[in-house]
């Protein structure tokens, strides 16, 4: 709409605060302004756009379909600023520029190998890495503060374009000394009274152990849920189950024997690992330079972890 033209960044920056904080009053002291300073902002920018951007619940103040879409603009307008703010930097020679990165939880064992290396290459390039759930990254590549998320899955509701890094196993590991740690070719049903320890509801990991029950018939016990990789891999070390998991994850403990690989029919289960970055997000100069980077050299960083314990 032509009236949306005259809005400002403040407005915007109002509505962004409210609907994180659900009231008017939380987004009145998070931006640190009045009440009323907040709600004038919030009317005129609704008078500008011609529609109801909020919406009175019983769950607070609430943004209509008009209000997320004025929103996604604050984001745009915000990631753009941010981008003019490093372009300045790189110009005036203050910093190399900056680029921002998310990652699901377990590609931290073998990103920040990466980071380094690059950062080797361009020691004045920012690098800022936010690891996180598959779940919280995909709402994060959903914004647009994120250059480009590595992951297995990209969300389903927003364009993206995707760049491979390699391949992503996933093995079943038991503690040293497991009752069928040297049986070789095993039926997933040789598992059935096998007790699996997972990662919570949401996990990719977890979504993957799923279809291989589904698949293969199994129907084994479930024992405790694990909000981490690091947490699974101790709880197997002390004999609590075993676990369906990322082979880059548990490399170390495979070639030091605190962990063995067992040897099921239809193992691993192979993903991929993939660069991912929103369509009409623009990259600049640093963060293309990591981009080419990880394309090119990424699959070198992965962890060498076999799907079998020699």
């Amino acid at each position: 709409m032509a009236g949306l033209r005259d809005l400002t960044i403040r407005q915007l920056r109002a509505l962004a605060a409210l609907s994180a904080n659900g009231s008017v009053t939380a987004a009145a002291n998070k931006l640190n302004l009045t009440q009323p300073a907040v709600t004038l902002q919030l009317r005129n920018l609704q008078d500008l756009a011609g529609l109801p951007l909020l919406q009175r619940t019983n769950d607070g103040m609430l943004l209509t379909r008009a209000g997320q879409e004025v929103l996604e603009l604050h984001e745009r307008i915000e990631a753009a600023i941010s981008a003019c703010a490093t372009s300045l930097d790189m110009i005036a020679g203050r910093t190399g520029g900056r680029v921002s990165i998310g990652a699901v939880s377990t590609a931290k064992y073998f990103v920040p190998f990466a980071i380094a290396a690059f950062s080797k290459l361009h020691p004045k390039i920012d690098i800022s890495l936010s690891i996180g759930n598959r779940q919280e990254i995909r709402q994060a590549l959903r914004g647009y503060e994120l250059d480009f998320a590595i992951m297995g899955r990209s969300p389903p509701d927003v364009e993206v374009e995707t760049h491979l890094i390699g391949d992503h196993p996933h093995i079943i590991v038991a503690p040293k000394g497991h009752w069928l740690a040297q049986d070789f070719g095993l039926a997933a049903v040789d598992l059935t009274h096998e007790t699996f320890l997972t990662r919570e509801q949401g996990s990719g990991t977890r979504m993957l152990m799923e279809q291989l029950f589904e698949a293969t018939e199994l129907q084994p016990t479930i024992g405790m849920e694990m909000s981490s990789n690091e947490t699974i891999k101790q709880a197997v070390i002390a004999g609590l189950g075993i676990a369906f998991i990322s082979a880059h994850t548990v490399a170390t403990e495979l070639e030091d024997g605190r962990l063995v690989a067992l040897d099921v029919a239809g193992l691993p289960v192979v993903r991929q690992w993939f660069v991912v970055r929103r369509q009409d997000k623009v990259l600049l100069p640093p963060a293309q330079a990591m981009l080419d980077f990880l394309r090119s050299e990424g699959a070198r960083f992965l962890p060498g972890a076999h799907a079998k314990q020699l």
